[in-house]
């Protein structure tokens, strides 16, 4: 009689906001190459784990909210998110639960369900930021989870001095496909000619952001349209935020395209002389796209005061953490103005000693990154699969 293997696991991810759910569909893809059709898999994402086939326990536009001070007004509503949440895993008993970044909805999960006896196995996808600021959180996440996956190089030493088991996977960017758009598609697919000037611009994936942003955004374009004469620009958005972008470029110079996946939005970068993007991930793809960019963000006044006084860095662009040096210009707090802005564009269009240094340093950024070895996301996905089989011997 042949003996059955063990059962195809069972994994619940959550994912808090567009940029972890992109990383969720990418792990659950690379699950699936690993463990084949019988993977089963829920969890709480967006539009890239719905195309995995996860239908979201809740919306995640209600959990995409950044900020100290931002968060206080939807607290009850993502609590009642996080109760909800914790329930249904119970309910559920997967083999592992993995969280994706957003530390304020998806670690109040791993906390409630460390409580149990009869409880998955606990992991975090996405390293929080204890170099930068709030070191204790290393500390804090050794007594919930049973591993962590960083995606940074230089990230692991952090958790590993508080015993809390890290593994480097690098960052999913590297296969993402954002070196190979097709800029003569992008053209033709919105009658630009060849020798028009195209623009990135990339106001955020969540409501706030977008909301500050857009109009010292709106106001830099129209300084850069003073100095360069026409252009056209091209604004990627995802689900979560597409009315609120759609409306606002509206008033915009350069006839703005809207675009909503990710085929068009790499188009879009290959076809860009310069990107203009609000500080987060996408820097990366950028980065990976070699379109020189400038980056910028403002949170809430009250928060902005906090966070001054918490950060131990003076840089937040990846790139620029990647690199250990200012490669692309940041303007955060009050340097995030339209005239700033411009000028740093301006710059990005028309010097090609920038341009050049720009795109050598996205190159090096790319090397750190681990580009050319196995895929990030394959790396998570046995990363997952090793501490699941690592519980079931556990067992009695």
């Amino acid at each position: 009689m042949t003996q059955a293997g063990p059962p195809a696991p069972f994994i619940f991810v959550i994912a808090g906001e567009p940029s972890g759910d992109a990383l969720g569909a990418a792990l659950i893809a690379a699950l699936r190459r690993r463990v084949g059709d019988d993977l089963r898999v829920a969890g709480i994402g967006g539009e890239g784990m719905r195309e995995q086939g996860v239908e979201s326990l809740v919306p995640l536009a209600d959990l995409a909210v950044g900020g100290l001070v931002e968060v206080l007004p939807r607290a009850p509503l993502i609590l009642r998110h996080i109760r909800a949440a914790a329930a249904a895993i119970l309910a559920a008993r997967p083999d592992a639960v993995v969280t994706i970044d957003s530390s304020s909805f998806t670690w109040r999960i791993a906390k409630s369900l460390r409580r149990h006896s009869e409880r998955p196995a606990l992991i975090h996808y996405v390293a929080p930021m204890v170099w930068a600021w709030r070191a204790g959180r290393a500390q804090k996440m050794a007594q919930w989870y049973d591993r962590l996956l960083a995606l940074l190089p230089f990230e692991p030493p952090y958790f590993e001095r508080a015993e809390m088991p890290c593994s480097y996977v690098g960052h999913p960017v590297i296969e993402s496909g954002a070196g190979a758009g097709d800029a003569g598609r992008f053209r033709a697919a919105h009658g630009i000619p060849p020798e028009a000037l195209v623009l990135t611009v990339l106001p955020g994936s969540r409501a706030g952001e977008v909301t500050r942003l857009m109009p010292i955004f709106a106001a830099a374009l129209r300084l850069v349209h003073s100095r360069t004469g026409d252009f056209r620009v091209a604004v990627p958005t995802v689900q979560t935020v597409a009315g609120l972008v759609e409306a606002g470029v509206r008033e915009w110079p350069g006839a703005p395209i809207v675009v909503h996946d990710n085929e068009a939005k790499y188009d879009a970068f290959a076809a860009s002389r310069a990107a203009l993007a609000a500080s987060g991930t996408v820097a990366l793809e950028l980065a990976m796209a070699r379109v020189p960019m400038a980056i910028a963000y403002r949170l809430n006044v009250v928060t902005e005061m906090l966070l001054d006084r918490l950060l131990r860095v003076r840089q937040v662009n990846l790139i620029n953490l990647i690199l250990g040096r200012e490669l692309v210009r940041e303007h955060l707090r009050d340097d995030c103005t339209p005239d700033k802005l411009a000028a740093t564009l301006v710059t990005l269009i028309q010097d090609e000693t920038v341009r050049a240094a720009h795109r050598e340093g996205y190159d090096a950024a790319m090397r750190l990154l681990g580009g050319g070895g196995m895929s990030p996301s394959l790396k998570a996905a046995d990363a997952v699969l090793e501490t699941i089989a690592a519980r079931r011997r556990q067992r009695p």
